[in-house]
């Protein structure tokens, strides 16, 4: 198509020259923020600084022409500190702490061979298309690993922060913060608290305040953080007393990077390639490969989801583009790298319009890097540090408890079983107990084994271009690769609309039914038609859109209604004004204790009201409470409600909220 009437902004030279206004201001605001996040990242992986600095440059330079994503950033992320700090423990190196050593050096190079391994294998999943692997782990379990990762930063970072070093697991890390906080030293800490307010503090501003949303606060952070180190003199070695305690400054809290012009040409390393014949560098590849692959692709999935135009991202070609990425920058010293989430959602909001964007925010590092980096060199670590913990916060946020809870129980209970599990044992462990949580709780909800890694699904063929899927037994995370590949197949390659059946099923998780959606809008971008039915035949677990459903009847209340026959007319009504969508009147006579005189002797059967409505909960409710104040206190009347299964519960919910009256509005009339 020609670039004049393109719609579409692509990647192209056509679009590189269209766009590059878009392109050029974008990559520089996404500079802006990227430059210190990839000098914290680094640092706090056990790295040094410039390291972080490589990877994004490579992933700016190499990517651009292998991946068709377009708005993705690829680079360090906050995601990977923990397996890349744990590599380098694990080699016998504690990173920036006490300064980098000979011994941190000898780490770091063996956790470059690591990366260098593990680059190769994710060159080899693009190749095999193995992208799909992304869809295999279930939302509740990486969200917990995120969430973990997020909580590990923020401990490791917080000691940073107020000048004092802190090493060991995350419960000997919780039990050292008062530690932390008595012995904080104070010139330090002023910086580090300072920059902590105001990562903080601008996000709660950006929201209300449409100026400050434009202007990155790791940005107001350097231009505060930098002058306070200079006054305060840390490129000296110096002591100072405060309190009646002397403490140190120096070098060793700003940014370990060399101040001279093209020093980033000396800070190139090579990998120490005999640490492969040791069995625990292997451990570590396999970790590097496994959580770096899958954080890069649903990074770039959901900047898909983000994306104005909804370009799609081949995730093979994009796994491909990482690892080759990888393999060059862990050749010359840099740490591995991803598409990155945060500086993606940036690259989009500061109008973005291709690929070429990530392209000159790598230009801007190299220039930026290689000219100036005595400025980069006045960047106390604390500033780096605050910006870290508040990105670790961002991981652990409330919100995603609270997000997490609101879609169900049993999701909420993976989310925080993996969490545990990761703080408490090592990231791949955790993940492995969280996978097993959730497959134990498929188990007891009534999937069968032979289920849970097979999709049984029929194939009917109902016009040309047209075909019904029923599916039985279940539809969940660990059998959803080979139940989309058959729906890709049959719909996006052989070009046919599909109609989805899974009433017949024992389950559907929240993994699938979320993944479900997100495939019927692929299907929409092709103009072609998945529709899915029966899940309304299946009960939810919650509210929520995305709920775990279970194949037992929806559950609802029947309200059964005995009582005189002149109340019909005030009482039909009523129910429907409250929003009850039908009702039963079935003959009835009958006697009961109303119709007994004072000596129990039966005065005769008498021709009575039966009625009958099935409503949600939350609706019989509303009808008990109207009963309680407008009938019981004045008529004779016996009132039931019993738990029933329906078919299809949404013909018994009210149709507008219109429908409903208050039960105040009722009884006033």
């Amino acid at each position: 198509m020609d670039s004049e009437h393109e719609t579409i902004p692509r990647g192209n030279a056509a679009g590189f020259v269209r766009y590059f206004l878009h392109d050029v201001t974008s990559g520089f605001l996404v500079f802006l923020i990227a430059l210190p996040l990839c000098l914290a990242i680094a640092t706090a992986s056990g790295f040094p600084p410039v390291a972080g600095i490589f990877t994004a440059i490579a992933g700016a330079f190499i990517t651009t022409f292998i991946s068709n994503s377009e708005l993705t950033i690829k680079g360090p992320a906050a995601g990977l500190i923990v397996i890349v700090i744990g590599c380098i423990t694990d080699f016998g190196g504690d990173g920036a702490a006490g300064g980098f050593s000979a011994i941190d050096t000898q780490a770091y190079r063996a956790a470059l061979a690591v990366c260098v391994m593990a680059a190769v294998m994710q060159v080899l999943l693009g190749l095999f298309r193995g992208g799909i692997l992304g869809e295999f782990f279930p939302s509740a379990v990486v969200h917990g690993m995120l969430s973990a990762i997020g909580v590990i930063i923020m401990l490791k970072q917080f000691p940073v922060v107020l000048g004092v070093p802190a090493t060991g697991d995350p419960i000997e890390l919780i039990r050292h913060i008062p530690h932390a906080i008595m012995h904080a030293n104070p010139a330090i800490a002023l910086i580090g608290v300072i920059c902590l307010l105001i990562m903080f503090s601008w996000s709660f501003l950006g929201s209300k305040v449409a100026l400050l949303k434009r202007i990155p606060p790791q940005l107001v952070v350097l231009l505060v953080a930098i002058p306070i180190g200079i006054a305060l003199r840390l490129s000296i070695s110096h002591t100072y007393n405060f309190g009646g305690t002397e403490y140190s400054l120096g070098e060793n809290f700003l940014v370990a990077i060399s101040p001279k012009m093209f020093g980033i040409f000396d800070a190139f390393q090579t990998p120490d390639f005999t640490v492969l014949q040791q069995f625990k560098a292997w451990k570590w590849i396999f970790m590097f490969f496994a959580i770096g692959s899958l954080e890069s692709m649903l990074s770039a999935k959901a900047v898909d989801i983000i994306d104005p135009w909804k370009r799609k991202t081949d995730l093979n070609n994009d796994t491909l583009a990482v690892g080759v990425a990888n393999l060059a920058v862990a050749f010359v010293g840099g740490q591995p790298m991803i598409s990155e989430i945060v500086r993606s959602r940036a690259n989009i909001d500061n109008g973005a319009r291709t690929r070429f964007a990530d392209l000159w925010h790598g230009v801007f590092l190299l220039v930026c890097v290689a000219l100036i980096p005595m400025v980069l060199h006045q960047i106390p670590m604390a500033a780096l540090a605050a910006m870290l913990v508040f990105t670790g916060f961002r991981l652990a946020h409330p919100r995603e408890f609270i997000h997490v809870y609101q879609i169900g129980r049993e999701q909420f209970f993976i989310f925080v079983a993996t969490l545990i599990s990761v703080l408490a044992t090592d990231l791949l462990i955790g993940i492995g107990i969280g996978v097993a949580t959730k497959l134990a709780i498929h188990v007891m909800n009534g999937v069968s084994i032979k289920s849970l890694f097979k999709p049984f699904l029929e194939v009917e063929s109902v016009g040309e271009h047209e075909c019904r899927i029923v599916a039985r037994e279940s539809a969940v995370f660990s059998n959803w690769i080979p139940f989309r590949r058959q729906l890709v197949d049959i719909g996006l390659v052989q070009r046919q609309n599909i109609t989805l059946d899974l009433a017949n099923t024992k389950m559907v998780d929240h993994s699938v039914v979320e993944k479900l959606f997100e495939l019927k809008k692929e299907f929409q971008a092709e103009g072609l038609l998945l529709k899915i039915e029966g899940l309304s035949d299946l009960t939810a677990t919650s509210s929520h859109k995305y709920s775990a459903r279970l194949g037992r009847l929806p559950e609802m209340k029947c309200i059964t209604i005995v009582t005189g026959e002149h109340l019909e007319a005030k009482l039909v009504p009523a129910i429907l004004q409250l929003g009850a969508t039908g009702f039963t009147i079935l003959p009835c006579r009958g006697a009961g204790v109303f119709h007994f005189d004072e000596n129990g002797s039966s005065i005769g059967t008498f021709q009575q009201l039966h009625l009958e409505t099935i409503v949600p909960e939350s609706l019989c409710n509303e009808i008990l409470s109207y009963l309680r104040a407008e009938i019981i206190p004045d008529e004779k009347i016996i009132v039931t409600v019993t738990s029933v299964g329906v078919i299809r519960p949404e013909k018994f919910l009210p149709a507008t909220p219109a429908a409903f009256v208050p039960v105040s509005q009722l009884v006033e009339h």
